[in-house]
């Protein structure tokens, strides 16, 4: 039997059922619309009205101790693209022929970029306003596109400032979602030097400018109900450095490639001068480094990059014997007065250690062999001595250890005990090795920064005799509210050695300058008195490097510099000259400056405070 027909009744009742539910879908859709997803659609379509372009903030000038700049800002325009508005057949090729980046670099930058579709992504900083004129003008062109008034940073090119100054370039992947910086992607940061160091507070704290753009991509303006927010300029860094000191500095490696020069205030651990050379130009970092540049650096076998003043490590050669010595005064080994077998060009322990000069120093006491550097008094003492009391007393003169200076990418160096030799040489070593670590030779490793330290506590006198500053580079930070920020100079630590001790080894230090045998008496200068020592580090890869330790003036120090030069030879004939010149040069600067009025009075707006930094450890 076949069903019947459903009746007309029937049927209406069903199609009015239908509309009901389609009635109902539509009303939990629209209310699901405007009320549960109301604040998300709001924010896309204020988005798809609303351009929120970044303001990047004045990054802080860098000045030297005399307000002289020595990194600073100068405008420029970065281009970005916008990924929700840009036409991927029309924007990427039109932008790569505009400002001749490959497209493949172009969706390299976009696809490396994870903020939201609609913050602008850098893809090129200081671009010329050739390219921005032809972006205002032909806009229709480059839909997504967008340009930004930006600052480069302007680095002082003939200084070496490289060295302490360091660069900055866009923050990485690794600092941005690491939770390390928290910052967009194409932001600039500090990447070596002060600018890394002190970057929080030289970058200051990014703005936002809400603005209005029409269906076709074109600027209105800023949008009325949306106040911009201008960010906050970040603060001015005033340096220890002398700009004039650090250039004639610069200046002194002549024919030969390779070195470092730092030069210290004795009295506070202030950092007068730094190079390392070679360097780099670090104005090469302000925009994208074109790849055969930076393989021309990373492959130069001289390693420009490398920063000889903090990681460069040598065998501190001679002057370690000022350690060697005062352990010895400290040990009661020696006196002032003390003399063993005489040296005749050498000493046989096992074979035979031969003195660097041939034909020998005769016998000699502490302070002879200071003066006149003789191997051989210390082969012996230094055997007497014992390679862990020599070991103990280098890391308490502040070696093996960094010196805690407020820069980056310290090393520590290296001084070996018989635990550490042990290691190095399982199947056995033998005192001889005291022989060579008693002179500054062999397995001890040192920086140039941390010998200036040492002998900074040499240099002084009086009640501050022995103390050793930790050495920085930072003098004040000035605020754009006009709060100024003074660090007080910090006690490193104090040399072990008495009084007496520290007597003997200024006296040694004197007569290598003014005395008829001294290594260094060609630096002596009749206006001051200056001490040194001399020292020629042994390198088993070609010419020996050439170092030079010396302050002035005797009486009253105000520097302390160290030079080493790499493959110089003798300390006496290239290092000592050097610094020589350099301390009559800040010497006769310190009397110039001195007849000036240069002391204006402090603003009385500023707030000046003594107090610790931040620093981005």
């Amino acid at each position: 039997m076949s069903p019947r027909p459903a009746s007309k009744e029937s049927q209406g009742r069903l199609a009015y059922f239908a509309i009901a539910i389609l009635i109902l879908t539509l009303a939990v859709g629209l209310s699901r619309l405007q009320i549960v997803r109301h604040d998300e659609l709001l924010n896309q379509s204020e988005h798809n009205r609303i351009r929120v372009q970044p303001i990047a903030p004045k990054r802080g000038v860098i000045y030297d101790r005399h307000k002289e700049i020595l990194v600073d800002n100068r405008p420029s325009y970065s281009i970005s693209l916008i990924r929700s508005e840009l036409n991927k057949e029309k924007t990427i090729p039109q932008l790569s022929s505009l400002i001749g980046f490959d497209s493949s670099l172009i969706i390299k930058r976009l696809k490396k970029n994870r903020e939201p579709l609609y913050l602008p992504a850098v893809i090129k900083r200081d671009v010329g306003f050739e390219k921005v004129a032809i972006l205002e003008e032909q806009y229709d062109k480059y839909p997504g596109i967008t340009y930004e008034l930006d600052r480069v940073r302007r680095y002082a090119s003939d200084i070496r400032a490289e060295t302490f100054t360091g660069y900055v370039g866009e923050v990485s992947d690794a600092e941005t979602y690491s939770g390390v910086l928290k910052l967009r992607i194409g932001s600039l940061v500090g990447k070596q030097g002060v600018e890394k160091e002190y970057d929080r507070v030289l970058r200051g704290q990014e703005g936002t400018r809400f603005l209005e753009i029409s269906a076709r991509g074109v600027v209105l303006g800023d949008l009325a109900d949306r106040p911009a927010d201008s960010g906050v300029a970040g603060a001015d860094l005033v340096l220890t450095i002398d700009k004039a000191l650090q250039r004639e500095a610069a200046s002194m490696f002549g024919e030969f490639c390779c070195g470092a020069i730092v030069a210290l205030d004795p009295s506070n651990g202030e950092v007068l001068a730094l190079v390392s050379e070679p360097s780099y130009d670090a104005n090469i970092f302000s925009g994208v480094i074109p790849t055969l540049v930076w393989d021309s650096i990373i492959s130069d076998p001289a390693k420009p990059l490398l920063n000889r003043s903090l990681d460069g490590t040598y065998p501190p050669a001679s002057p370690f014997k000022l350690v060697t010595a005062g352990a010895l005064l400290e040990e009661g080994i020696v006196n002032r007065h003390s003399t063993f077998s005489p040296c005749l060009g050498g000493w046989q322990y096992g074979r035979w250690f031969r003195c660097w000069k041939y034909a020998g120093h005769g016998t000699v006491n502490v302070l002879e062999a200071i003066a006149q550097s003789c191997d051989v008094y210390f082969y012996q003492t230094g055997l007497k001595l014992g390679i862990d009391k020599l070991a103990d007393y280098a890391v308490r003169c502040g070696f093996g250890v960094p010196t805690g200076i407020d820069l980056p990418h310290e090393k520590a160096g290296s001084v070996p005990n018989s635990d550490t030799l042990n290691a190095m040489y399982p199947d056995g070593w033998t005192r001889a090795l005291t022989l060579n670590l008693s002179i500054g030779q062999g397995e001890l490793l040192v920086t140039p920064l941390q010998m200036a330290k040492f002998f900074t506590g040499l240099a002084n006198t009086g009640s501050n005799a022995g103390v050793v500053y930790t050495p920085h580079v930072l003098k004040r930070l000035e605020f754009p509210n006009g709060t100024v920020i003074t660090p007080p100079p910090s006690v490193s630590l104090r040399l072990p050695f008495s009084k007496s001790t520290l007597d003997i080894l200024r006296e040694g230090m004197y007569r290598v300058v003014n005395s008829e045998h001294g290594t260094a008496k060609k630096t002596a200068v009749k206006e001051y008195r200056s001490a040194g020592k001399t020292g020629t580090a042994q390198n088993p890869h070609g010419e020996n490097h050439s170092w030079y330790v010396g302050f002035a003036p005797y009486e009253d120090p105000k520097i302390v510099i160290v030079a080493i030069i790499e493959n110089g030879g003798h300390g006496s004939e290239v290092a000592a000259p050097i610094v020589g010149k350099l301390m009559d040069f800040y010497i006769k600067r310190l009397k110039s400056l001195a007849q000036q009025d240069n002391n204006s009075a402090p603003n009385s707006t500023s707030k000046s405070t003594s107090k610790s930094i931040v620093r981005n450890n």
